[in-house]
């Protein structure tokens, strides 16, 4: 087997921001692998939050030895020797795994829903989400973003009251709000939670720094509203830990290593009682496509990182009404853009 990889620079439609920081246009890698003819896509979108960058991105990938991998069905095989290269580099590990995947469910004729046994119809909405900016550009894209009926909002800075004020002066719609580990205690935490309640927010996402757990225990014995980990939750070993302090989980393919740990991922959280959502990064239709296929196990679907740039490389899954569309291509089903 062959593997190639190169960059390329998602520009964003607007600048993004979080309660980390903020970006305009984000790098990423786009990976093949190429035997008997057949090509995979991959593609590792990597985060500073989880130790990475493009530059580790291309190390990771130059270390491995694709030549050795002669049967690419030996998914298992292959994969655990990917992780066990070197520690952390999940997206890196990602684009891999979504390559594979992408080239075996092209040998077979078959979309990855249709390998997994999944039934299309049953795609969740996926929300679109609204970075912390201005009173005025947040009016703006919230009416840019009229075709979605779910919102997710980003808060966690000292800002919140102005943005959701802004929000709400210009739509009804259920919102979802994620605070990136912006509130640093659980005071504060509870306080804009109680008050979200009253703002037509179904849930929040992540409300306090991973590190403490304890803080955000005590906030979910009090909180009015259900609580997903993101930062939290980044493995499958991670759920049993969260059980107790979050009601759901967001998995996304860039911190947990692809759509074989994914997949581990939603059964763990399904057999602990908590509900499961599927987020990404600023992402190709490459990574958003491959995640969309896992979406009929999923309660909820944050999977709008391609729509947020102007120049996606790939088309796949399309939104529709608010809903994710899968497309019926084999592996991932992905072709490039016109």
């Amino acid at each position: 087997m062959k593997l190639t990889y190169r960059r390329f620079d998602l520009t964003l439609r607007h600048p993004f921001t979080i309660a980390r920081g903020t970006s305009s246009v984000d790098p990423i890698m786009l990976v093949e692998v190429e035997q008997d003819g057949i090509v995979g896509l991959g593609e590792a979108a990597p985060s500073g939050r989880y130790g990475e960058s493009i530059e580790s991105v291309g190390r990771f990938l130059a270390s491995l030895d694709a030549s050795a991998w002669n049967d690419p069905f030996l998914l298992e095989q292959i994969l655990a020797e990917v992780d066990a290269r070197a520690p952390g580099n999940p997206a890196a590990k990602a684009s891999v795994d979504l390559a594979l995947h992408d080239w075996v469910g092209k040998k077979l004729g078959v979309p990855l829903y249709q390998w997994w046994g999944l039934d299309p119809a049953k795609t969740p909405l996926t929300s679109f989400t609204i970075g912390i900016d201005t009173p005025d550009m947040i009016k703006r894209k919230v009416e840019e973003a009229e075709p979605y009926p779910l919102l997710k909002i980003k808060l966690g800075s000292d800002h919140d009251r102005e943005i959701m004020k802004a929000i709400r002066s210009v739509t009804k719609k259920t919102l979802r709000v994620d605070a990136n580990e912006g509130w640093k205690t659980k005071e504060l935490a509870l306080d804009r939670i109680e008050w979200l309640a009253g703002e037509g927010v179904e849930f929040v996402e992540q409300p306090m720094p991973a590190s403490d757990l304890a803080g955000t225990a005590w906030v979910r014995e009090r909180s009015p509203l259900p609580l997903i980990a993101d930062e939290n939750c980044v493995r499958v070993g991670d759920i049993p830990t969260l059980r107790g302090v979050f009601d759901g989980i967001n998995i996304k393919l860039m911190k947990c290593t692809g759509v074989r740990e994914a997949m581990a991922m939603i059964r763990t959280a399904k057999a602990c009682g908590m509900k499961v959502m599927m987020g990404c990064m600023i992402e190709t239709s490459v990574a958003i496509t491959a995640a969309a296929h896992l979406s009929p196990l999923l309660d909820y679907a944050d999977l709008d990182g391609n729509i947020l740039t102007t120049n996606d490389p790939y088309q796949g899954a399309l939104v529709k009404d608010g809903r994710l569309v899968l497309p019926h291509e084999p592996g991932i089903g992905v072709r490039p853009a016109r």
